[in-house]
């Protein structure tokens, strides 16, 4: 029964570790399909030899051989480095960055594209001047594409000279690759953080790519406003500065936020909606983070903003017409209500 019960739990480590294993190869190979597969097809049938090695009497020397198998792995593995230097896709073809000067901000390559399709589009890069001293919003959307429970989440900044900025954290991929869950957990991506103008990184989701989009007013006191914008500032430079990799788990476009979030407010807990991010509004609410006196429901849904948005898309004033009826923007801000601020 011991020996039995060796091989067993051997097996369920080995297993997950080869599938794993296999799983890195056919993202991160560099050679061409065949010798991809060739390797492929040698790594499972080496793991396999070390599991029949270890049902069959050789536990020890069967456990040996894929531990030399793994390490030779993650030797691979830890030297693919996250770089700069590819053959970007337009739309992030650049990365934003930040010079502080006292309370103005000038953001460098802020997107400004005009988007008539997925493959049609203008491009600009701009430079834009903020200041935090008329920094007076905080706004949230989500915008989903297929399941309910995962959406893509921006945050957005309005000034009371007009402007508003919004920040996405997106995969960096090269040109014709698409977004993969699944290759997000093994280094297909870099990782950036892109400033956009609402009528860009907003207006194409709606409009262009036909996305249901949701925006929610966020309650947050004038002190986490200016800090969170400082640390996506940061983060943005730190990145222009050093690459590094997208994680669909650890570093995507909420546990990113949420982590900036952690050093400014204390207190906010872990929770799965971090991870389901089409549920992170009721999250949010839960932190007392929504503006108070509706159900999240009611938020959601005076806060879609499709048909607004695609009514407003040639509009200059498209950032006010898509906040028409959203809760929080029909007067003065409303204060941050009691309780955690989010």
């Amino acid at each position: 029964m011991l020996h039995w019960s060796l091989r067993l739990l051997s097996s369920l480590l080995i297993l997950p570790a080869a599938v794993w294993g296999l799983l890195a190869l056919h993202f991160q190979l560099p050679f061409n399909q065949a010798q991809n597969t060739f390797i492929q097809l040698t790594w499972a049938g080496l793991s396999f030899y070390a599991l029949y090695l270890l049902w069959r009497g050789y536990w020890k020397t069967g456990v040996l051989l894929y531990l030399v198998l793994h390490g030779e792995l993650l030797l691979w593995w830890n030297d693919i480095p996250p770089l700069h230097e590819r053959e970007w896709a337009d739309e992030v073809a650049q990365m934003t960055t930040g010079e502080v000067s006292g309370s103005r901000v000038t953001l460098h390559n802020v997107r400004n594209f005009s988007w008539r399709s997925a493959s049609d589009y203008d491009i600009r890069w701009e430079s834009r001047e903020y200041d935090l001293q008329r920094l007076r919003s905080v706004d949230m959307i989500t915008s989903h594409w297929g399941m309910k429970s995962i959406a893509h989440v921006l945050v957005s900044f309005g000034f009371d000279d007009g402007q508003f900025v919004t920040f996405s954290v997106e995969i960096r991929k090269e040109k014709d690759e698409a977004f993969s869950e699944l290759g997000g957990f093994f280094k297909q991506f870099e990782l950036s953080i892109l400033a956009t103008d609402e009528r860009d990184a907003i207006a194409v989701r709606p409009n262009v790519r036909g996305e249901d989009t949701y925006l929610y007013r966020i309650a947050m006191p004038a002190r986490v406003r200016r800090a969170l914008f400082m640390a996506y500032v940061e983060q943005a430079n730190a990145l222009a500065a050093t690459p590094r990799f997208y994680n669909t788990l650890t570093v995507n476009c909420t546990t990113l936020v949420y982590t900036m979030l952690q050093q400014i407010v204390d207190g906010l807990p872990l929770d799965p909606r971090l991870l389901l991010t089409g549920y992170l509004p009721s999250y949010i609410k839960q932190q007392d983070g929504l503006i108070e006196g509706f159900e999240l429901s009611e938020l959601r849904e005076l806060g879609h903003i499709n048909q607004r948005s695609q009514n407003a898309a040639s509009r200059s004033d498209y950032s006010q017409r898509i906040r028409d009826g959203v809760p929080g923007w029909r007067h003065e801000p409303q204060p941050a209500p009691k309780g955690l601020p989010f």
